[in-house]
């Protein structure tokens, strides 16, 4: 687990992100500007930072600078942006960003990205070639998440759950996807990553889905967070 700061003015990217990142098992601190930013990365000493390059005090390439000049880019900075250029991007690499992110940002790529900046431990050294910028994503890329894991339950007894026949296909058929997902979140004890492998969907897709299903996942969180 590890200690992130999400630093982005938009306080809907900061509650999807800190829900998604929590999910994974991370401690995530928020900022919406550059002043609160600093206090934050002085007082948590995170361990990876995401930082917006938009921002109305301070944008982020410059806020990076003054942590690269400083001494202060002690650890990895993923720099976020829906309108930087190219140009952007590779200044923001140059600094010491450890890679870049164009909004939206998929569910994949952001996972991605803070594996490898955590794996990483630092900052890219100024000349040291970092991730090239993500491409841009269909709008419905992000997804609002739920994020809560259910309680244990019995699968064995979920696997004996009848179903009545005597109604509409479409309800029929939720019913049984509800009963389906709830069947593996049980026995992967919550765990997204493993029911997206056992179910054969992708991560977003999965969330979307048992958000359309009405899935409880309020009732606990998973083990090993």
């Amino acid at each position: 687990m590890a200690n992130i700061l999400v630093v982005d003015d938009e306080l809907g990217i900061r509650d999807l992100l800190s829900e998604i990142l929590n999910d994974e098992g991370h401690q995530v601190e928020v900022a919406e500007n550059a002043a609160q930013a600093r206090a934050a990365r002085l007082r948590d000493r995170p361990d990876l930072v995401l930082l917006d390059i938009w921002m109305p005090d301070t944008d982020g390439v410059t806020l990076l600078k003054e942590w690269s000049s400083s001494g202060a880019l002690t650890m990895p900075v993923i720099m976020m942006s829906g309108h930087a250029t190219i140009d952007t991007a590779v200044e923001a690499t140059k600094i010491g960003a450890s890679a870049f992110l164009e909004k939206p940002i998929t569910l994949q790529k952001l996972l991605k990205a803070v594996e490898q900046g955590l794996a990483r431990g630092g900052s890219v050294k100024p000349g040291q070639s970092a991730p090239p910028p993500a491409g841009r994503q269909s709008a419905d890329a992000v997804t609002p998440l739920l994020v809560a894991s259910p309680a244990p339950l019995d699968p064995a007894a979920q696997c004996q759950q009848t179903f009545m026949l005597d109604k509409p296909l479409r309800d029929a058929r939720d019913e049984f996807e509800k009963a389906y997902f709830e069947y593996h979140l049980a026995r992967e004890n919550g765990s997204m990553t493993r029911v997206a492998e056992k179910t054969g969907l992708e991560r977003t897709h999965l969330y979307r889905k048992l958000k359309q299903l009405g899935v409880d996942l309020t009732k606990g969180r998973r083990a090993s967070l």
